[in-house]
């Protein structure tokens, strides 16, 4: 699934789901080293338990950050 991250850097969130369980992330644009550290952690967890841990993680002065948005994108992944 593709998913299109509002009010941040990267321009695109890949992920890649097995039931709940997250198998595969890619960020397009962003910081790519802090990106792909992220992506990293959350491969193999459960989707849920990924969005508990990220969901609000705020960038500056940005109400969102990539992580927030990669929370968004699993939520919507999920309740497809």
């Amino acid at each position: 699934m593709r998913y299109i991250p509002k009010g941040v850097c990267s321009q695109a969130i890949d992920i890649e789901l097995d039931g709940e369980i997250v198998t595969k992330v890619q960020f397009t644009g962003g910081c790519h080293g802090n990106l792909q550290g992220i992506a990293r952690l959350v491969e193999g967890m459960n989707a849920n338990d990924a969005i508990a841990k990220i969901r609000g993680i705020r960038c500056g002065f940005k109400s969102t950050s990539c992580p927030d948005q990669l929370a968004n994108a699993l939520e919507t992944a999920l309740n497809q």
